[in-house]
């Protein structure tokens, strides 16, 4: 899951993204929960198209995903001679582990912006302080 430290994220010298993180398998489920909840009849294709991975890895994810208890498959919509089409459906198992991941993306993305604040904070205060590029630091004209 998530590991968070509660130093600040500009005293302790590191991105948000290294003390804040989640596992590329958990954030990868995470987008695929979400999308199966938005979209049951979604295709393994469009899915890895969506995220960015194979078709084969769509393919792994899901199986994974089944497997685990967190998602269903269904078919439904048969027409003769084609294969049928499939949904995916998110388990009470499901549901509830979406909203954990959600959770702990929420809690993350909020972590970064309050970093980002600090931070722009900070770069404004150094611009604000640093002389005008219009104003000669130096007169090189004697």
């Amino acid at each position: 899951m998530w590991r968070y430290s509660s130093r600040s994220f500009l005293s302790a010298g590191c991105e948000p993204a290294l003390i804040l993180n989640m596992q590329p398998k958990e954030h990868v489920h995470f987008q695929i929960l979400r999308a199966i909840e938005q979209k049951p009849e979604i295709s393994q294709r469009d899915l890895a198209r969506q995220l960015g991975i194979s078709n084969g890895k769509a393919h792994y994810l899901i199986a994974a995903l089944v497997e685990k208890g967190l998602v269903k498959m269904g078919n439904f919509g048969r027409t003769e001679g084609k294969l049928a089409k499939v949904a995916y459906l998110l388990t009470p198992d499901g549901v509830k582990n979406r909203a954990a991941l959600t959770r702990d993306y929420l809690a993350r993305k909020e972590a970064e912006y309050e970093a980002l604040k600090v931070e722009i904070a900070a770069l404004r205060q150094v611009q604000t302080e640093a002389p005008s590029e219009s104003t000669p630091t130096s007169n090189h004209c004697a």
